[in-house]
């Protein structure tokens, strides 16, 4: 069915203009409705990121819930992934975010998981959006309304978890963090140092409206050149609610999601420990990371861009992680779902017990050239079967046989069509890419919206 508020990713937009205040009562008042008849414990808890408009929306969306006899618990500034474990940590029904992730300060989200920490299914949420509209008949009164509490019970736990990870501690080791003015402005310093690391951090001063601002995760060069200024051996960098981290060398260099995957498997069979011997990425990932997964007996496994997809591929083939180029890494032993906190731990627990400078995983292998280039179109119904389209993907992968890779999809927010080309040669993946998107301007009546260059970047 159409859905008139649920996108890919909750429900996002310009808070106080499309994610009103309103919407977000409506919102609660709805998920209230559900769990009166599916729920067991009649039990939410909330968590924000730093931005100005989330207590505004928490509150909203809190009473809206307590409307319908739900109780609610307020975790605060948490990450993402804070949520998720105390979702299926604690006696909770759904856990919800409210976080528009990377997005700029004035934009915010809401977005739910379930009580063992995964999203919630599109069925779930179309029923959430089918209550939305439904009036309230017979609201609870008295002792029946729902309370609103806060507790941070649950955000100790998720911190003790994440000491557990590294209990040989990081003494001695010199981190620079950049937290985006976000979620892990607090947690993100505080394990390090509970650990035993130094820590030069930037991006720790949230105001409100400063969120991704300046750096973070999608803003890589500057926990780049912030690792260089501050000496330290390895830099990392989270997004606005945490639930991804990219890293730079002690060079600068950038350490994305399919050289983080590497760097963790190729340790993990230096010590037997990786069984099996698989790892997930997506059909982004680079082909010069497979094919040095392949030199380390390791095999990569692709799924459908989405962090969902990476989760279900994971659970389908029983590998110990997976993840994108963009940062969003699965760790399926510490929870369903990515955590840059977690992230960060494995990554420094790899490098400690190699023993060698972070650049040694920087240049580990050379990634194959690779272009993205998005096509907008009229409508991508189709786009798939028209002649010159077809002729030009079937000729680009004869060509790419045994070098290269072409990936094209239609965009699942734009009127676009996404064209992905990869070869061992930048001559031979220009010329692939270019015949595929002359098809498409002949065909579809496209025109090129910009063109990418992600060999050595992050995805989209």
């Amino acid at each position: 069915m159409a859905r008139k508020y649920f996108g890919t990713d909750g429900i996002r937009g310009v808070a106080n203009q499309k994610l009103t205040p309103e919407l977000a009562f409506s919102l609660g008042s709805a998920v209230g409705k559900w769990l009166g008849e599916n729920g067991t414990h009649r039990r939410v808890c909330i968590g924000r990121d730093t931005r100005r408009s989330g207590t505004m929306l928490e509150a909203a969306l809190a009473s809206g819930l307590c409307s319908e006899g739900i109780d609610v618990v307020l975790l605060g500034i948490v990450p993402t992934p804070t949520v998720a474990f105390a979702a299926r940590t604690g006696d909770f029904d759904l856990g919800a975010i409210i976080s528009a992730s990377h997005n700029p300060a004035p934009d915010n989200g809401i977005k739910f998981v379930r009580h063992d920490g995964r999203k919630t299914s599109d069925e779930v949420e179309e029923a959430f959006e089918s209550l939305m509209d439904v009036p309230s008949q017979g609201r609870p009164t008295g002792a029946e309304v729902g309370e609103i509490m806060s507790s941070r019970q649950a955000v100790e736990e998720y911190v003790s978890m994440l000491e557990s990870i590294v209990p040989e501690r990081l003494d001695g080791m010199h981190v620079a963090m950049d937290c985006a003015n976000g979620a892990a402005y607090e947690l993100g310093p505080l394990i390090l140092a509970r650990l035993g690391a130094e820590v030069s951090l930037m991006g720790a001063s949230p105001d409100g409206m400063n969120i991704n601002a300046e750096g973070g995760a999608t803003k890589p060069e500057s926990v780049q050149a912030y690792t260089v200024a501050s000496s330290a051996e390895i830099g990392v960098a989270f997004d606005g609610d945490a639930d991804r981290a990219i890293f730079s060398d002690e060079q600068g260099m950038l350490i994305n999601g399919d050289r983080t995957i590497g760097l963790w498997a190729a340790n993990q069979m230096t010590q037997g420990r990786l069984t099996p011997p698989i790892v997930v990425g997506t059909v982004m990932s680079n082909g010069g990371f497979e094919s040095y997964m392949q030199t380390q007996g390791v095999r990569l496994e692709r799924a459908p861009v989405g962090d969902k997809y990476v989760s279900q591929r994971i659970e389908s083939t029983h590998a110990r992680i997976g993840g994108e180029q963009s940062g969003h890494i699965v760790f399926p032993e510490h929870g369903p779902t990515g955590d840059g906190l977690v992230t960060m731990l494995e990554v420094l627990k790899a490098c400690k017990e190699i023993g060698k400078p972070s650049s040694h995983f920087s240049q580990a292998y050379e990634p194959w050239p690779q272009l993205l280039v998005n096509v907008g179109v009229a409508s991508a119904v189709g786009w798939s079967e028209y002649p010159h389209v077809k002729a030009a993907i079937e000729s680009g992968e004869a060509l790419l046989k045994g070098r290269g890779r072409v990936v094209v999809r239609p965009s699942g927010t734009q009127p676009m069509i996404r064209v992905m080309v990869e070869a061992d040669a930048s001559d031979l993946r220009d010329r692939v890419a270019d015949s595929i998107v002359s098809a498409m301007e002949t065909d579809l009546s496209g025109h090129v919206h910009g063109r990418v260059d992600l060999t050595y970047a992050l995805g989209d």
